[in-house]
């Protein structure tokens, strides 16, 4: 039996526009029609960032410490920062000596009661101030007599739509989700009778992806509550 031998199906901006509009009952007769659907797909990243999905914009970020600073800025492109731990090397310099400790994430209203938060020693606990430009301020701040790197774990916004002949910024598996996905969002402009149905597509096509999306160990613990006799 011949096969095509080719594992290098995708889809490019203009394909998935034609594929939501279809999935309408539409088609595409202006620009206009055009740049709504590209904002729409644009939405679709954005809510798909707000789900904390896309498990295939995680990056492992480094930063060189600076003896007594607390606070650092990473790129604007990342929308959260997941784990973090100091080491004694950059990434360039890893070698079988290079020793990695992990931090402690903790929120703001514990990172706001810390007393001294310029107090030096080797840092143990990160908050992540998720602003325009995200900063991440360890306690204690870094004294360097051991550990000189901060490494951590990023969560990377989808990249824009952007041109029609782009690709999209997707992993292959998600792409039926977000054909789905855009049907469902255009549907809301152009075909509200089909709304309700291309919404219940498109939960199941997202199902389906964050299932396979998900990290696959030997372990899985799940935590289950315990009641005292009595009680």
């Amino acid at each position: 039996m011949a096969t095509s031998g080719t594992t290098s199906f995708n889809l490019n901006i203009d394909d998935i526009i034609q594929e939501g509009y279809q999935r309408c009952g539409v088609r595409t007769n202006s620009g206009y029609d055009l740049r709504s659907a590209r904002t729409s797909l644009n939405l679709l990243f954005a809510e798909w960032g707000n789900r904390g999905i896309h498990l295939w914009k995680v990056d492992l970020n480094e930063k060189a410490l600076v003896s007594g600073q607390a606070t650092y800025e990473v790129a604007s492109d990342v929308s959260d920062v997941l784990e973090a731990f100091i080491s004694t090397t950059l990434a360039a310099s890893d070698s079988s000596s290079t020793q990695d400790v992990s931090l402690t994430k903790i929120d703001r209203s514990a990172y706001a009661a810390i007393p001294n938060k310029l107090s030096t020693g080797t840092p143990s606990q990160y908050y992540v101030d998720r602003q325009t430009t995200p900063k991440i301020s360890l306690y204690q701040a870094p004294d360097l007599n051991t550990y000189t790197a901060l490494k951590y774990y990023v969560l990377k916004r989808i990249e824009d739509a952007g041109g029609y002949t782009n690709d999209a910024d997707v992993a292959y598996r998600f792409l039926p989700c977000m054909a789905a996905g855009l049907g469902y969002y255009l549907s809301m402009k152009k075909a509200p009778q089909l709304v309700q149905q291309n919404k219940i597509i498109y939960e199941d096509e997202l199902k389906r992806a964050l299932d396979e999306d998900g990290q696959r160990t030997s372990v899985y613990i799940s935590p289950q509550s315990f009641y005292p006799s009595g009680v």
